[in-house]
């Protein structure tokens, strides 16, 4: 089961959000109300998944840098209620893996959530190929 923390200062969003997660079989182990205090609880439980609010986001860029340096293969994912291509750029800039609409529709979260999953599961797997030396060769 993959682990995931909540990080926005809405406190009825992280409850919504933690709904659709615990009912798509995802173990929420913890939820912040900043960036700051999100950082404590990756340090904490080191989650695969971690949504983080845009508002957090722009509020504390550095500590939002520091999550992307401190967990590098956590999948981060922006909530919004919107997202206008200036946004979408700066995320992708900052190492973001993919974006959650407010209001939350359950199966469309679940479903980002998952091909997310997938397709980073996917680029490791082509990475480690590629790392691996070929059958038969002479490289040791």
């Amino acid at each position: 089961m993959l682990k995931a923390v909540l990080i926005d200062s809405s406190a009825i969003a992280r409850g919504l959000l933690n709904t659709v997660l615990l009912d798509g079989g995802y173990d929420v182990v913890g939820q912040a109300h900043t960036c700051v205090a999100g950082n404590v609880l990756l340090i904490k439980h080191n989650p695969q998944i971690i949504c983080v609010a845009r508002d957090c986001i722009e509020a504390d860029e550095a500590a939002m840098a520091a999550m992307r340096k401190d967990w590098p293969k956590a999948m981060i994912f922006m909530v919004s209620s919107e997202f206008d291509q200036a946004t979408i750029q700066k995320g992708h800039a900052m190492g973001l893996n993919g974006y959650i609409v407010k209001p939350f529709n359950a199966g469309t979260v679940l479903k980002t959530i998952r091909n997310t999953v997938i397709a980073t599961v996917k680029r490791q797997q082509a990475a480690q190929a590629d790392a691996a030396p070929a059958e038969g060769s002479d490289e040791v």
